[in-house]
Formats: C-alpha cells, structure tokens, sequence
C-alpha cells in the first residue's frame, strides 16, 4: 500500500456516523453500501460482471474461488514453486492437493512444467502474478483449455495490473486479489476479492464467504442451493477504504512503471547484469525491477553493494517453497481427520515437496535480486539511484 490520506479518513468517518457498519443494511435507514458500490466499481474497472469483497486477505478470495470452481478432494491443482504460500495452502483447505511446478526466468509459473506436471486427477492450475509481474497467462491458459482444467488466476501482487491490455485476474475462470498492507492497493486490513465472469463460481463463493448467506438479500436470486461454509464477510469500513484506494490504484501504477521503465533502460546493455525478462512489460505494475545474473555469488554481490538495498530472491523464505515447513511436514489442520493428505480420495495423489521437487526454480531465485520501486520517487531520484545500479553491477 502506496499512498493514503485524508479521503480515507473521510470515508470511513462517514460509516463510523452512520452507524451502519455491518455489509447489509437498509439505505433508507442510512446504510451507505460502502462494499457492495466497492464491488460494483471493481467488476466494471476490470471489465468482469462478478466482484466479491471479503476479508481474509487473498488468501480468503483464493480457497473461496477453488470453492466457487467446485474444486475438493481427489483434486490435484497445480501451483508455482515460487509464491507465497497461501497459493498452496488454499487448495488444501478445500481438501485439494497442491502439485508444484516450476517457474522460468520470468518469474511465473513455467508453460511446459506446467503441461509436464499434468496428471490424471489434475483439475486446476493457479498462475500467479508475483510482484506485480504478469504470468504467461495465454499458454498457460490455452494448455489449460485444451486439458479441461480450470484457471484460477493469483493476482494478489498485481493488484490492477494487465497483460496484453487486459486486466489480470480475468483472463481465467477466476481471479483473486488481495488488499492489504503489502500490496498495490489496501482495504485497511486483510483485504482480498475475488472477480469472475462464472455466474456459478460466483455463486459459489458468495455462499462459501458467508455463513449467513442464507439470510441476505441476495439469497432468493441464488441459482444454487445454500449450504454451510465460512466466515470472510467484508464490512463498511473496509468497502469505505478500498472505494478511496481503487481511485487511487492506476495512478500509482503509472508512477511504478515509470521508476521500473526509466531504471531498466539505465541499466540497458550494463555488463554483467540482465533485466529479468518479462510477460509483457508494459502491463508489469513496476513493483520491482528483476534483474538477474550469472551465478548467486554475483547476485549478492550486486544486492549488497553500497545503496542498491537489493534482495537476492530466494531470501524472501516465506515465498520460496522449501521454506512451507508446515506443509512440507504435512502438518494440516488441527486434526488429523481434517488434513486432506490423509483424505481416502486423495490417496496416491502426488505430494512431493522436498528440496528436489523443483530444482530450476531454487536455481533461478538464488541468480535473481529484486529493487524495490517507489511511485512517488522524483525523475532526480530516479537517476540517483540508476547511478547507484550501474556502480553496483561494478561490484566484484
């Protein structure tokens, strides 16, 4: 989360007054529909018919897009090495087992490890959009496609970003967003939506989100039956915020991209450094520059180097599969009943998650260093700190 200010005090201090704080309520009773007109402006700025706000972050929009794709056990999904673990965790909380794959030098999810890891039971695939990257979304899904498999789209990172001038998160069956602190955009929490053009994914996940669904206006439109499920109901405060930061959204996309875009071309034919190739550079939301060495020794070397402030990728941990030490363990829900690599129908599913499940991807983050942007850096900034890259790249 970039930018905030006094337009998100206003806003919530409104729904504060009103009083209606809950997500349903009466206008005439002073409910200003603070998430419902959040969602309604979110599926026309991504051009979808389907929004759906939640709290839970994006990891609530990703277990309740699986739910919304009928995904459960005896399901295989496949997930990249590479992302944050919700990705994972979230097909196994609809009782799905999650299958790794490789990414490439783009960091995204690898098209043909993609295909290769295609088994039997495999029923989905999650690209995901890291740091603002897009995936190699029209291959993946076209091997998706002509597989049978369902898409759901990870745009947790990206936040309103596009690939080939479409917005990502669209492109599958579904997408999920996620608005919190870390991310392009907040909804002053653990935000997350979900977006689709599936009128029963929707559905789905509506009833999925909401424990009391049954009981909401939307109730007697539902074209399936209402059944039990979770709790990730978003209230007025957070719909108050994330209407004030959508507006805000693709202007600080703009700024991103032109720090990202102006300190490539600095580095541009720089020795020994090589800026990450991408989807589609012009729908990369900037959020980091990748660059990308010969080996890990000249990555640290470049990450350490005096002002770069770089991280060499596979330090993020938490992103990285080896470090996922309850998954790898197994160690699923808070009863061993409940943990689905114990499920009957998920007996001689693939679970492979040791140090040599995904060889490339672990070689691949160690060679790359990611540079923070900032969308309110100066044009001087900007040239400081292209100063600064190019020394680095010196680096022994």
């Amino acid at each position: 989360m970039y930018r905030a200010g006094q337009e998100e005090v206003d806003e919530v201090a409104k729904v504060i007054f009103s009083r209606q704080w809950f997500r349903v309520g009466d206008e005439k009773a002073g409910h200003l529909r603070e998430v419902e007109r959040f969602e309604e402006e979110w599926a026309e700025k991504m051009g979808v018919p389907y929004a759906l706000l939640m709290s839970g972050g994006g990891t609530a929009a990703l277990v309740c897009a699986l739910a919304g794709a009928g995904i459960g056990p005896g399901d295989e999904v496949i997930v990249p090495a590479y992302t944050w673990l919700a990705t994972a965790t979230s097909v196994l909380t609809v009782g799905a087992i999650p299958v790794l794959a490789e990414i490439d030098e783009t960091m995204g999810l690898d098209p043909d490890d993609f295909e290769h890891k295609i088994g039997p039971h495999t029923r989905a695939v999650i690209p995901v959009h890291m740091c603002g990257r897009p995936a190699n979304l029209e291959t993946i899904i076209a091997i998706a496609r002509k597989r049978g498999l369902k898409v759901i789209e990870d745009s947790c990172q990206m936040d309103g970003g596009t690939y080939k001038g479409r917005r990502t998160g669209t492109w599958g069956d579904a997408g999920a967003f996620s608005l919190n602190y870390f991310k392009i955009i907040s909804a002053g929490g653990e935000g997350g939506c979900l977006v689709t053009s599936d009128r029963k994914i929707y559905e789905r996940a509506f009833v999925y989100h909401d424990s009391g669904a049954g009981f909401r206006p939307k109730a007697d439109d539902l074209q399936i039956p209402i059944f039990v499920a979770q709790q990730y109901r978003a209230d007025e405060v957070m719909g108050a915020i994330a209407r004030v930061q959508m507006r805000r959204m693709d202007g600080i996309i703009a700024d991103l991209r032109r720090v990202r875009n102006a300190l490539a071309a600095a580095l541009a034919g720089v020795k020994g450094i090589t800026v990450a190739p991408s989807n589609d550079p012009e729908g990369d939301c900037g959020v980091v520059l990748a660059l990308q060495f010969k080996d890990e020794v000249k990555a640290r070397a470049f990450a350490t180097a005096s002002g770069v402030g770089g991280v060499v990728v596979i330090d993020h941990g938490k992103h990285v599969y080896t470090r996922w030490e309850p998954l790898r363990a197994k160690r699923i829900s808070h009863h061993p009943d409940m943990n689905p690599f114990f499920f009957t129908k998920n007996k001689g599913l693939r679970m492979d998650y040791s140090d040599t499940a995904c060889p490339r991807t672990l070689e691949i983050l160690r060679r790359t260093v990611y540079v923070n942007t900032n969308p309110d850096w100066t044009d001087e900034q900007v040239k400081v700190m292209a100063a600064v890259l190019k020394s680095g790249a010196k680096a022994p």
